[in-house]
């Protein structure tokens, strides 16, 4: 019987975890879940063994990882080079939904001399972002086309948020901290063979509409690096290629606001938090006046008119409210989340929405082409997430092709390969997680 260890039981393992255990008694292998509150663990999935597990007990850790076939490592993104490091020197094989790092990057050797397998980047983004346009570019290309520009957008979105009042028509549907810090560091990307950079005070400004067929309309702002990929996707020779995240129109404008407020700002702890109204910490911000209002203060800030839609959505939030912000420390960014969990944290029945969507230009003998492309998810409830489904899923199919022998690559990857890519996109189909393609005349 295969022994399959799950490092972690927290939101993003759900799904993964519920399909390991459905298809264990007839694919003979055992679930075990490692977990620190291994009473919580215990109560979300009951029929699993769950034991104590602390990565950075590294002799506990190893001993546990020794008994595995293959490791599933769900813990904090900054933790898994210590399960790496552990597997490569034990060779076992590892998957896991994050980024890989150039530490686990390195360890590829070692995987390889053991025999293992290190795959990342198996979630949603990254994950089935990958898997989806290197099924599209490979084609693109084996049919001898040349291809001129790629964009993809992702977005974590809301399903029914037309039936709420919610004029942000927003809420947090994975980690909040990565909401509110979206768009700082490097903003890089090629339009038009021409390199183009974005910083953070100008990146909500710059947005684009997308239409999706049947969706609607989204904005989409510019997501970091796009560069890397050029490498990723052996993109190089490309004349645009840009990343991005989607929401709903009229969220970019207004989230600017903090941005130009500062209110984003991570780098520094700001005084008396624990006495600090939401009131408070908008007018931290703002120009000493004795004579305005903090309303007024900031519409003139941003030249906005007071009955504005950015006005309303900043008092729909609460944030010109008298409500103490409930912590006692924190940085401007840390505070600004903490307020927004209190509007934007999803109610039971909420159902959650994930949409992609990808572009391929070509030329075919000369004449240009234009793929179209997009998927999009909806969850059941705030549990059984679109977002976890998505995370999760992928993960959990490629630990079954690992458990059946039918993935075998060697060393440390992400899915860009079609061994790996292709039946996993196969079943996420016949799941009901499909891409719609249409040529775009």
């Amino acid at each position: 019987m295969k022994q399959v260890l799950i490092l972690g039981a927290g939101r993003s393992s759900t799904s993964l975890i519920n399909y390991l255990l459905e298809h264990a008694g007839e694919d003979q292998w055992k679930v075990t879940i490692g977990e620190q509150d291994t009473a919580l663990a215990q109560k979300k999935f009951p029929e699993a063994e769950v034991i104590p597990f602390d990565i950075m007990n590294h002799d506990l850790a190893k001993s546990e990882i020794e008994k595995a076939d293959l490791v599933i490592s769900m813990v904090p993104a900054s933790l898994h080079i210590y399960v790496a490091k552990i597997c490569a020197a034990v060779g076992r094989d590892m998957l896991t939904a994050s980024y890989v790092s150039d530490d686990i990057k390195a360890l590829s050797g070692k995987f390889e001399a053991q025999g293992n397998q290190c795959i990342m980047e198996l979630g949603l983004d990254p994950g089935i972002d990958h898997m989806s346009a290197m099924k599209v570019l490979d084609r693109i290309k084996a049919a001898g086309h040349e291809l001129t520009a790629f964009e993809t957008f992702t977005g974590g979105l809301l399903a029914n948020d037309q039936k709420m009042d919610n004029p942000w028509k927003y809420k947090f549907t994975w980690n909040p901290r990565n909401v509110v810090m979206a768009g700082t560091g490097n903003v890089k990307f090629i339009q038009e063979d021409r390199f183009k950079y974005i910083p953070y005070h100008k990146l909500f400004s710059r947005t684009e509409v997308i239409h999706i067929p049947e969706h609607g309309y989204f904005e989409g702002y510019a997501n970091r690096d796009s560069l890397k990929y050029l490498d990723l996707y052996n993109l190089r020779g490309i004349k645009t290629l840009y990343r991005g995240t989607l929401r709903r129109p009229g969220f970019c404008k207004a989230w600017n606001i903090f941005v130009q407020l500062g209110a984003t700002d991570d780098s520094y702890q700001m005084e008396n938090v624990s006495e600090m109204t939401h009131r408070q910490f908008i007018n931290s911000f703002l120009l000493y006046n004795p004579n305005d209002s903090i309303e007024l203060k900031l519409a003139h800030y941003m030249n906005l008119g007071m009955e504005s839609e950015e006005m309303h959505k900043m008092k729909w939030l609460g944030m010109f409210s008298d409500e103490l912000v409930g912590v006692d420390r924190g940085t401007p960014a840390q505070i600004l989340e903490h307020i927004l969990k209190k509007k934007w944290t999803l109610s039971p029945d909420d159902q959650d929405m994930i949409v992609m969507w990808h572009k391929f230009n070509y030329l075919d003998n000369g004449q240009p082409k234009e793929i179209q492309s997009h998927m999009v998810a909806v969850g059941d409830d705030s549990v059984n997430t679109a977002m976890s489904k998505t995370v999760g899923l992928p993960l959990a199919i490629a630990a079954k092709l690992v458990l059946q022998g039918k993935l075998k690559t060697k060393g440390v990857h992400i899915p860009t390969i079609k061994e790996i890519y292709e039946p996993i996109l196969d079943e996420l189909e016949k799941m009901g997680f499909e891409f719609c393609e249409r040529e775009v005349i």
